[in-house]
């Protein structure tokens, strides 16, 4: 049986998670769920049940939901054919039909490219409403252990003046009439609808919020600035902003991401916990810096679309989330902003 990484990066990374000082026992024998799986954070997280299967023989059954076959495998084309994997191909807005036990289901199939919003918002907030549905029943039909959403900073909606780090109950607003708001009302909807379920079917429900997660596996045509910064440096072209790049926030690389995750899962008993490095909390502008320092043999500048941009810009505060909750656990960020986007590039470049 092939390991669960080909890729030299992600298999560093998976050493480090698996290294976390985890109950990794608990998933000894189970099934596991996992929808999206061909995105950044679900794939990660496929990649570490398998893991837990090559190194320490657990006996988990992954389950890999997908809505496009093709690119799932390609995107997971090192593991899609073991034994340990079930690709199911369908829309997560069909019911869920498995044979056998599940015990996890993980819950990661979403529209987060920025454009889709735009473009599809329907599709949008029916994943993460009917979606949510469809997996609830399936863990009732199951009698399944537990329920993890992947859910969203932008829950919060808009904060107070003058915050800087978002707690797990400080929720503001949004303007619920703008199509835009179907990303932010699916997630807040589906983490209602969890936590409804809970209570009237005794589910465990673990609502896991990330903020602004980087790493391999993210597509360079994403759309998010980690994603625009990356591409142009595994193009080898300069970085070039459309604005001072003022605005501040929280970006942790994945795999401090999904090792958070697990935390939360399996030592944590609150329901929603908040995943964010908080030495990640930096300006557009200072990521954008950081990603021309990833190469410097390459000598690329940072450029800007409005030359006045480049004097005039002042720090303004940002808004990231609070991950003092996590942290009470014993998670730590252990991968910094310099080598999380060195390992980011080195990845994407040799895929």
């Amino acid at each position: 049986m092939p390991e669960a990484a080909s890729n030299s990066v992600i298999a560093g990374d998976l050493d480090e998670i698996l290294a976390r000082p985890l109950p990794w026992e608990l998933l000894r024998g189970t099934s596991v769920l996992v929808t999206g799986a061909s995105g950044m954070l679900p794939s990660y997280t496929v990649r570490t049940l398998l893991a837990l299967n090559d190194r320490l023989e657990m006996g988990i059954t992954v389950h890999a939901l997908v809505r496009n076959e093709q690119k799932a495998r390609t995107l997971l084309s090192d593991i899609v054919d073991r034994d340990d994997l079930h690709l199911i191909v369908q829309d997560i807005s069909d019911p869920v039909s498995i044979e056998g036990p599940v015990d996890y289901v993980i819950h990661g199939a979403s529209a987060a490219r920025p454009s889709l919003h735009a473009s599809n918002p329907v599709g949008t907030i029916r994943a993460n409403l009917t979606g949510t549905f469809n997996l609830l029943d399936l863990c009732v039909e199951k009698q399944a252990r537990g329920f993890v959403f992947m859910s969203s900073a932008e829950v919060y909606g808009a904060q107070p003046a003058g915050t800087e780090l978002i707690t797990e109950s400080s929720y503001g607003g949004f303007d619920i009439l703008n199509p835009r708001a179907c990303y932010s009302e699916g997630k807040r909807a589906a983490e209602t609808i969890s936590v409804a379920y809970a209570a009237q079917y005794g589910i465990t429900a673990r609502i896991i919020r990330f903020g602004h997660i980087y790493g391999p596996g993210m597509a360079l045509d994403d759309g998010r600035v980690q994603a625009d910064f990356a591409a142009h440096v595994v193009q080898g072209r300069d970085i070039v902003l459309n604005s001072d790049g003022s605005a501040v926030r929280t970006y942790t690389y994945v795999a401090d991401a999904i090792a958070g995750m697990f935390f939360a899962v399996l030592t944590g008993d609150e329901t929603a916990y908040n995943v964010a490095d908080p030495e990640g909390f930096v300006s557009i502008r200072r990521l954008a810096e950081l990603f021309t320092e990833v190469r410097p043999e390459l000598g690329l500048k940072l450029l800007f679309t409005n030359d006045a941009d480049r004097s005039a810009y002042s720090p303004s505060k940002g808004q990231g989330l609070d991950s003092a909750r996590l942290s009470a656990l014993g998670w730590q960020p252990v991968v910094g902003l310099p080598t999380g986007l060195s390992r980011m590039v080195t990845a994407l470049s040799e895929s």
